[in-house]
């Protein structure tokens, strides 16, 4: 179905899901205190997979099977379980807000990588971007030996898997969006499966109403995916992608409201350089 052309409708639906993505933080840090990551992110793809199931047997179960490039779509589902995977263990132990702000650096690698993996062309005033950004992941970060923690490296490294899986997104964008976000899901229900079945104690039983709420981190990131993908119908990316940055905003706000965290001045530093980067990256039309 094709929709017309609306810049305020396609930005309502990139807040609305930039919303629903912060819901979905949110619950999971909570949920992080009494779950593993793997058990949390099993039922998240489980719920998710229950949800997207109807949209999968309305456009055919067998395109599953008959994707192109199979090899790039394992390794993209096997970046974005990696992706995952690091976000909630990284938001165990650090504020929602420092672990959003690595996430949205991810537009600005792939950018600086595009050149060598998409041969794209990048102007000199969007490398100019691109080092603004790189800039603000260091402030962000504060190196030193107190800063630089395993956490942060899992951040980091969950951040280079989402900014990887964006690329190959790039290069399988013939690709249906069902099949992509099911190939996606399914990576992440092996991965987290696998960790669960070697690692003792990963599995523990769950209260109904915590079931309930590890089943909504699905239905919240699925609702968040498809407000998305319905933004970028309405108007084009570069409209609409600045305004995945009210992201943090939200992280801010309920990082403060339910975990009491109180922003590092490094970190605002940090993200407002990231914005500003990926904003001047995406009005130039390559963020």
């Amino acid at each position: 179905m094709q929709f017309r052309e609306n810049a305020r409708v396609g930005i309502g639906f990139m807040l609305a899901g930039m919303f629903m993505f912060s819901l979905n933080d949110v619950m999971g840090k909570w949920l992080m205190g009494s779950y593993s990551v793997a058990q949390l992110m099993v039922i998240r793809s489980l719920s998710a997979l229950v949800v997207l199931m109807p949209f999968l047997v309305r456009d055919g179960l067998g395109q599953l099977w008959r994707v192109d490039r199979p090899a790039l779509q394992s390794l993209r589902a096997g970046l974005l379980a990696v992706e995952g995977l690091g976000f909630y263990a990284a938001v165990a132990y650090l504020p929602l807000a420092d672990v959003v702000t690595f996430w949205l650096a991810a537009p600005i690698y792939v950018a600086a990588l595009a050149p060598l993996v998409l041969g794209e062309r990048v102007s000199r005033r969007v490398w100019a971007a691109i080092g603004l950004g790189f800039v603000g992941v260091a402030i962000a970060m504060a190196p030193s030996q107190a800063s630089l923690t395993p956490a942060a490296g899992i951040a980091l490294l969950g951040s280079a898997a989402f900014a990887g899986a964006m690329l190959l997104g790039r290069k399988l964008h013939g690709t249906p969006d069902t099949v992509l976000v099911a190939w996606q899901i399914v990576g992440a229900l092996i991965a987290s499966g696998a960790i669960i079945a070697f690692t003792p104690g990963a599995w523990v039983t769950t209260p109904p109403r915590d079931f309930a709420a590890l089943c909504l981190l699905g239905v919240a990131a699925m609702a968040a995916h498809i407000l998305v993908n319905r933004s970028f119908k309405h108007a084009q990316a570069a409209v609409v992608m600045p305004y995945q940055y009210s992201l943090l905003i939200w992280a801010i706000v309920f990082g403060a409201v339910f975990f009491a965290d109180t922003p590092r001045p490094a970190m605002l530093l940090g993200a407002g350089l990231i914005v500003l980067a990926g904003v001047i990256s995406a009005r130039l039309g390559r963020a």
